[in-house]
């Protein structure tokens, strides 16, 4: 990956999921780097300041050293930025994360996987399995890898990964060859006035796939089969799915005791069996999904097995976080009714009659306003739900983020669903020191900061 134009790079909002992978992918290549958020640094963050990044916590001219040369930002940082006015002023070369990975995607092969639901963990799948095949080249993706902690890395193959996001239509940056269009549903409501022109996005996405490449499309996916149709490329078109008309199937589903197993067959014809060493059957669609795309690119069904059945997931979603007084622990990202009922779902086929209890925090007003009749009937699997204030990201509020929470809580009781609003999670934590009891399972569920709960009752404990 030629990286000449990014040897000394600032980035705006690197605390951003996707930004720091791309900091992870610029280090890898021996880029002097600085970076820049409102957040403290966490975790990760502070792994990149080991490896070289400056960081600096909020935003100041003073952030932006001479050396710099170029300036990257989060798809949050607007224009009035103190540090992108600097830049302009210097006449630096700016970007946005999207524009400059679709610009590194350039020096290789792109792969990408787009869509509402799943596209983190199937992107970390296909690069997990071009990994081991000696093919891959860089990966950018949303979530930290359970084993490493890597969201961005670099290899020396010719296949460029990246998870793809309609969010500002960023994903019309990226140039794929081959590229996974998987479940489509509402979601970005500050973006998208309508399901029109959702579909209008995924339409112009799906048509940047080269005509020489490979189109991948989810044909349990309404959305997903009308983007097929419409989208202006002559790229070859793919389908996987459960449905009988699918190209690419899984069959023979099996729940195992560390995850699930099922038969990769390609127009009805057994290919291999897969062991997932994780649970759902969302996460067979995932699977499916990353072994179809793989196959289409060339990758051997021998290969894909053994690749699929050595990946442990990604960070917050469906984690283990840890076990505390006979109480498990799991930490999800799920954030839209869809993903919050398979994820209860698939936590009672595993923990079968154990109570559980589940601590939502929503994201976005906007979201949850429009979604409110879905996420009221998403929690049929929890035996409690422990709402947080609304996490309101991008969005300029007052007291909207515990009126809009508690107006949820009580549409889930009216469900027959215990449910609760709690104005803190401080709160939410001492309830739960107070109420739970062994056997109990204990689901955090948000995009926010909900996972902070399960670090506080250690910290307390300790």
């Amino acid at each position: 990956m030629d990286t000449n134009n990014y040897r000394s790079v600032h980035l705006v909002g690197v605390c951003g999921s996707g930004m720091r992978a791309l900091a992870e992918v610029l280090l890898d290549h021996g880029c002097s780097l600085s970076g820049s958020d409102l957040m403290s640094p966490n975790a990760s963050i502070k792994g990149l300041i080991e490896r070289g990044l400056i960081f600096h916590q909020g935003h100041s001219e003073a952030n932006v050293s001479d050396a710099t040369q170029h300036l990257i930002y989060s798809p949050a940082i607007p224009a009035e930025n103190v540090e992108r006015k600097l830049a302009l002023r210097r006449s630096l070369p700016q970007q946005s994360y999207s524009q400059a990975v679709g610009q590194l995607m350039k020096q290789s092969t792109g792969v990408c996987v787009a869509g509402t639901h799943g596209k983190s963990t199937t992107t970390a799948m296909v690069a997990t399995i071009l990994a081991e095949c000696g093919r891959l080249s860089s990966v950018v993706m949303g979530a930290e890898l359970c084993d490493g902690g890597r969201s961005g890395w670099s290899e020396a193959g010719d296949l460029f990964v990246a998870e793809s996001c309609e969010f500002q239509q960023s994903f019309l940056d990226l140039s794929p060859k081959y590229s996974a269009i998987l479940t489509v549903e509402p979601d970005h409501f500050d973006c998208y006035a309508d399901v029109e022109s959702l579909q209008t996005a995924f339409c112009h996405f799906a048509s940047r796939t080269a005509s020489d490449g490979v189109l991948l499309i989810n044909s349990d996916c309404a959305i997903s089969r009308e983007v097929s149709v419409k989208a202006q490329t002559n790229a070859k078109r793919v389908s996987f799915g459960m449905s009988p008309v699918a190209d690419w199937q899984a069959g023979n589903l099996q729940q195992t005791k560390n995850g699930t197993r099922f038969w990769l067959e390609h127009q009805g014809k057994t290919v291999v069996e897969i062991d997932l060493a994780i649970h759902g059957q969302h996460n067979v669609w995932n699977g499916l999904a990353a072994a179809a795309l793989c196959a289409e690119i060339g990758i051997s069904p021998e290969s894909i097995r053994h690749s699929l059945s050595n990946f442990h997931g990604i960070r917050r979603r469906f984690e283990f976080a840890g076990e505390l007084n006979g109480v498990t622990f799991i930490d999800d990202y799920a954030h839209h009714p869809t993903a919050v009922r398979i994820t209860l779902k698939t936590l009672r086929q595993v923990m079968g009659t154990r109570r559980i209890r589940c601590v939502f925090q929503p994201h976005q007003i906007r979201r949850t306003l429009e979604l409110m009749t879905d996420f009221a009937s998403s929690f049929v699997h929890a035996d409690e739900v422990l709402l947080a204030p609304v996490f309101a990201a991008r969005e300029s509020v007052t007291d909207e983020p515990a009126v809009v929470s508690r107006e949820l809580a009580d549409r889930i009781s009216s469900q027959g669903i215990p449910a609760q609003f709690f104005s803190s999670l401080d709160q939410i934590v001492d309830t739960l020191e107070d109420a739970m009891r062994p056997g109990d399972v204990i689901v955090t569920m948000g995009a926010g900061d909900i996972d902070r709960i399960y670090h506080e009752f250690t910290r307390r404990i300790q």
